[in-house]
């Protein structure tokens, strides 16, 4: 079997980021006596074979080896090793820049004073006892945290919105809208703690419920085992949805047991419309209230970020709704509001997003939000407002590659028009 580029290019960085740590380990630990210094280096280099191991498995296993659980944690918790040592490194590569400096400027006094070069090296200079122990904690803070964020995958969180509009209709005022996004049903294992959520939602009796994309990772059958769960949910004006990034296939090899990546997606639709799901595939629907109406549009994946896809069509969801007072968008990606929305359909008064999941990883408390992902995507989490228009990007109802969450909780997004 050829070993993928990839692969060796992985491991690689894995080896010299571990040899690099190993470095600020054993500075930590020249005080110890040689037994404990012995057990602690072991620990270190049998803990660097495991991991190795670990992603060689998930590489050239099938996704029936070890089970679905064991294989998405293992691989999470070599991921969040990875990204410690890197946190760490960062703490040592400081100290060693600060090293080199002092080296440098060593020489040059030395040459000034002597014009001869000292045989003074770099390693004569220390490294520093407190970057070392910084780099330590926060390396494992971090995956102490990952570790924690396992617990927090199902704790599905209620936000609720009061949004205020002087152009909605008066029978809509006090509508309640559920809206979720990004379930991911690919990566679930624990069915009870799906079906916490589902009456959660329920327990809101919602007007409607708008579902934003992303119902599996990447295929139609993931669904299988919860279909009675997602078809529990039910509201007297119904369940729309729409497709995300992730429903199109885009991320497996096609075909797998004889379906194709076009006949996969057809089986998704398909999936929607046994839920009672009422999926809108670049198209908009009149929703009626007290013989007034508003309108709801729904588009397919609509990126502005060039590694996701543009199949979504504005121009043949939006004509017709000039006629209703109020419009709701439904729009996976966020990136759409400010690449397309403000700019061509200033008449959408509310888009609802998902797609960022927040990171699954951030600080999220109220008055103060905080995630990496908020430096590729302006909106990521929660409501924002440009004038009129207004968005409210999900944080997601399910979890996708690390199967935790940090900050960044499962969420139920309550919104009551007014």
């Amino acid at each position: 079997m050829r070993t993928p580029l990839g692969v060796i290019i992985f491991i690689s960085i894995m080896l010299l980021l571990d040899t690099y740590v190993f470095q600020a380990v054993k500075s930590v630990s020249q005080a110890l006596s040689p037994k404990a210094k012995t057990i602690i280096y072991s620990v270190y280099w049998l803990l660097t074979a495991l991991a190795i191991i670990s992603f060689l498995l998930f590489v050239y296993t099938e996704q029936d080896f070890l089970g679905k659980k064991v294989r998405t944690y293992l691989f999470a918790t070599v991921i969040g090793l990875f990204l410690a040592k890197i946190t760490a490194g960062v703490f040592f590569l400081i100290d060693d820049i600060r090293r080199g400096i002092q080296w440098g400027a060593i020489k040059l006094f030395s040459n000034s004073r002597s014009g001869t070069v000292d045989d003074f090296d770099g390693e004569g200079i220390s490294r520093s006892a407190f970057l070392n122990w910084l780099g330590l904690a926060a390396g494992g803070t971090l995956f102490g945290t990952l570790l924690y964020g396992f617990g927090n995958k199902y704790k599905y969180d209620i936000k609720r919105l009061q949004l205020t509009y002087e152009n909605l209709p008066a029978s809509f005022k006090g509508l309640k809208i559920v809206h979720i996004s990004d379930i991911h049903s690919g990566s679930f294992t624990d069915k009870k703690a799906v079906l916490h959520g589902v009456e959660k939602i329920l327990n809101e009796k919602p007007d409607i419920i708008l579902f934003t994309g992303d119902l599996v990772n990447d295929r139609a059958t993931e669904m299988q085992d919860y279909m009675d769960v997602f078809s529990l949910l039910k509201a007297p004006m119904g369940v729309y949805s729409t497709l995300g990034n992730h429903d199109y296939g885009d991320y497996v090899q096609w075909p797998q047991n004889g379906v194709t990546k076009e006949q996969n997606l057809e089986n998704l639709k398909k999936v929607h419309a046994d839920l009672g799901w009422r999926l809108l595939m670049n198209e908009h629907v009149a929703l009626e209230r007290n013989g007034e109406a508003i309108a709801l549009l729904g588009i397919e994946n609509w990126s502005n970020k060039a590694r996701f896809p543009k199949h979504g069509r504005m121009d043949l969801a939006h004509p017709g709704t000039e006629k209703y007072p109020f419009k709701i968008l439904m729009s996976h990606d966020p990136s759409h509001w400010d690449a397309q929305v403000k700019t061509n359909y200033p008449d959408i008064d509310l888009m609802l997003s998902g797609h960022t999941h927040g990171m699954q990883f951030g600080i999220d408390i109220p008055g103060f939000k905080w995630s990496p992902v908020q430096y590729m995507y302006t909106q990521w989490a929660g409501l924002y407002e440009d004038g009129k228009q207004k968005i409210n990007v999900n944080r997601g109802y399910g979890f996708i590659g690390y199967p935790g969450r940090v900050g960044v909780l499962p969420e139920i997004s309550v919104i009551t028009l007014g």
